[in-house]
């Protein structure tokens, strides 16, 4: 029996962002005799639930004309930019895309990225099962690139990042397939984009507290309206306070985070949006690289419980990140639009970590205990990463026509500026992993690593043309990229990439399309021997049909796909603590994804992949499926109340030599009520608290991964 630590929660932080609202009052009244009572209409003020509607006061909903970063009511969004970089409607779109609302997010109850990307089509959101220090969503089997506001998140992996929070999201897009004729820097498996949340015209917020498992205690606001009577300033403030453990001991989850927003609009043809963010997570690693013995196969002592630590009470992976940017836009006339984003961001990671050493070749990670399989070896790994990344896209928007062909063209250039700064060191020793003993661990002194920089500069130019009833998007882009490691020679390289979308539109709604495109993915850092990696490339194509009628309740895609990769990173199989990349490598697969409504009170998310990988890859499932579904409802004289269920399904497979990760279905459930300005919600993911393994992965490898466990989640909101 492992005892989980016992820490003291100081809730006097959270009491300043209590503080935060406090302005509110004055203005909440105003708000009141405006008729307005929140950012948008409560589940139960929607159509939804006619019953509801009846009872409650009207609300002024902002943004009913929707568009591609703003507030989308319920779960089906028509618009993105994700795809093309302009306002685009999803039905005109030649590529599968995927967004996930802030009603979504909110009704499944999704306190981190990889929740919230659970029911996305093509998407494996728990890849690597839960790992607390970063979101490993797989995008058509590949580790996806994440963009906030179209711009990279980071170029390095967990060590350089903080987990973004879903509080602070609009919706997240997810664009499946390569994307570098507009990004560059795109996986080829696809894009997440996060759309931050931004200034609205009128006063409105929200205020809430959650309790759950592991102690989790967090108290959330968000405030936005004018800043001046007429309107020209608008400001949001989103701060978050957390105290909470995780299903590992000794791994903690806290997190302090200020989102400032402030947008100046002098007229209806500019705008510009200064964003910044500070965000400080204290943690530790819930990843513990656990055998195969004992996870999945026999090991005399049974198996290991899912909150086993082996590391040392004083682990941590701290990560404070702090960034300031803008979103510029001017419209000259009618025709012609240019913008401009651009964001620095300084990314600092504490990162000590002891975990098992399941990497040995022959797979003998009980080498030191083999007859009773208790003792196994305990690699460490110290290091302090400071990651500075500037980031900046600027392009020109024309709306044209020449003849009987509509143009939508856009011009653009982007640059970024990656450096990282690190110090680390390792160790070694052993521990038994059923009855740990902690504080036998020796120092671990740190060494500096070379510096390294990453630059890149890229041109693109894309034409969206429509003639009549079809669409074509064609686009190339030429990027130039130089990697520099202090002590070493540059590496420079340079690629052109192209991308050619064609669709027709039905006058039923329904939309075949087919595409082509093709990835170039500079991979910032090296290797365990300090060795540069060379440039990932990729080439995908795909068709597809729509259906997303102007004026239905419902929307369907289905795709059909093959890509081709060269230089993907894989796990060693000399050394399971390195990556390697391998040569051409070819991926294929299928995905249905539906969103609508069965009736006027009931909701319902589903999607099915089918997925085949090249044997060189990480294994993942052939066959995922997930449904969703929301009823709102009353009862008697209590209106406004919702019901959610979901269903997850994952088929078995098989990572190389490693054991079979057996299929797995999951529940999750959502009870709501929804009043005039409160809003109570209890969720449950994994309903019947299923343990199992995400995966067992066998190449260079020897370890499993736990999946997360039953997890509760009270929330009471207070909209005003």
């Amino acid at each position: 029996m492992h005892a989980r630590v016992q820490r003291r929660h100081k809730f006097n932080r959270f009491a300043v962002f209590v503080a935060l609202a406090i302005p509110v009052a004055a203005h909440s009244q105003v708000a009141e005799s405006d008729g307005r009572s929140s950012l948008r209409a409560p589940a139960s003020q929607n159509e939804s639930s006619a019953a509801a509607v009846a009872t409650l006061p009207a609300v002024n909903v902002i943004g009913a004309q929707e568009t591609a970063t703003g507030p989308v009511i319920g779960y089906r969004a028509t618009r993105s930019s994700t795809a093309t970089k302009t306002d685009t409607s999803l039905a005109e779109t030649p590529q599968a895309v995927t967004v996930v609302t802030r009603d979504q997010i909110t009704d499944q109850g999704a306190t981190t990225l990889q929740d919230a990307l659970t029911y996305a089509a093509g998407v494996r959101s728990d890849a690597y099962g839960l790992d607390s220090r970063t979101d490993s969503a797989l995008v058509r089997g590949t580790e996806a690139t994440v963009y906030i506001d179209g711009l990279r998140q980071t170029n390095d992996w967990y060590t350089s990042g903080a987990r973004p929070d879903p509080f602070t999201l609009e919706r997240i897009e997810v664009l499946r397939g390569p994307a570098a004729m507009l990004y560059g820097q795109g996986s080829t498996g696809g894009v997440v984009n996060l759309v931050s949340k931004r200034p609205q015209e009128q006063f409105q917020g929200e205020v809430g507290v959650q309790y759950g498992s592991h102690n989790r205690k967090q108290i959330q606001a968000d405030i936005t309206g004018p800043l001046t009577e007429d309107g020209q300033w608008l400001y949001r403030l989103i701060a978050i306070g957390r105290n909470a453990d995780t299903q590992v001991n000794y791994v903690e989850d806290d997190r302090t985070l200020l989102a400032p927003t402030l947008t100046w609009k002098p007229n209806g043809a500019t705008s510009l949006t200064l964003q910044a963010l500070y965000q400080k997570d204290k943690s530790g690693s819930t990843a513990q690289f656990l055998p195969w013995q004992g996870m999945q196969t026999y090991n005399p002592n049974g198996r290991i419980p899912t909150d086993t630590f082996i590391g040392e009470p004083g682990d941590r992976y701290d990560t404070e990140r702090q960034s300031l940017g803008y979103l510029f836009e001017h419209q000259f006339n009618d025709t012609w639009t240019v913008r401009q984003n651009f964001r620095y961001a300084i990314n600092k990671v504490d990162y000590f970590s002891h975990y098992a050493d399941s990497f040995r070749p022959g797979n003998d990670p009980w080498y030191s205990d083999p007859v009773n399989q208790r003792v196994i070896g305990r690699y460490a790994d110290n290091s302090v990463t400071d990651v500075r990344i500037a980031t900046l896209d600027q392009h020109l928007e024309g709306k044209l026509a020449t003849g009987a062909v509509k143009h939508d063209l856009l011009m653009g250039v982007d640059l970024t500026h990656y450096q990282r700064d690190k110090k680390s060191s390792s160790g070694y020793d052993f521990i038994d992993v059923y009855a740990p003993v902690y504080g036998t661990a020796p120092d671990i002194p740190l060494s500096d690593d070379p510096r390294s920089v990453q630059r890149q500069a890229g041109l693109y130019l894309q034409d969206q043309m429509k003639i009549g009833q079809w669409i074509v998007a064609a686009g190339v882009r030429h990027d130039r990229v130089n990697n520099a490691l202090e002590g070493d020679d540059d590496e420079k390289s340079h690629a052109t990439t192209k991308r050619l979308g064609v669709m027709y539109l039905l006058e039923n709604g329904w939309s075949p399309y087919v595409n082509y495109s093709e990835s170039f993915t500079p991979v910032a850092g090296t290797n365990d021997y300090d060795e540069r990696f060379k440039p990932l490339r990729g080439e995908q194509i795909e068709g597809g049909v729509k259906y997303m009628p102007a004026n239905g309740n419902s929307q369907f895609t289905a795709a059909v796909w093959r890509i081709k990769e060269k230089n993907q990173l894989t796990n060693d199989p000399a050394n399971g603590n390195n990556q390697i990349q391998v040569g051409e490598t070819a991926n294929r697969g299928i995905e249905l994804e539906w969103n609508g409504k069965l009736t006027r009170n009931f909701d319902v998310l589903a999607h099915y992949n089918y997925l085949e990988l090249d044997d060189q890859l990480t294994a993942a499932p052939k066959n995922q499926a997930a449904v969703w579904g929301k009823w709102s409802f009353a009862m008697g004289e209590v209106k406004g109340l919702s019901l959610g269920t979901g269903v997850r399904y994952m088929s078995s497979f098989k990572d190389g030599v490693a054991p079979t990760t057996p299929s797995v279905t999951l529940l999750d459930a959502m009870l709501a009520w929804d009043t005039p300005h409160w809003r109570y919600a209890l969720n449950v993911n994994n309903l019947t608290d299923k343990t199992y393994n995400s995966i067992c992965l066998g190449v260079g490898r020897g370890d499993c991964w736990y999946g997360a466990r039953r997890s509760v989640l009270a929330t009471a909101t207070y909209k005003f």
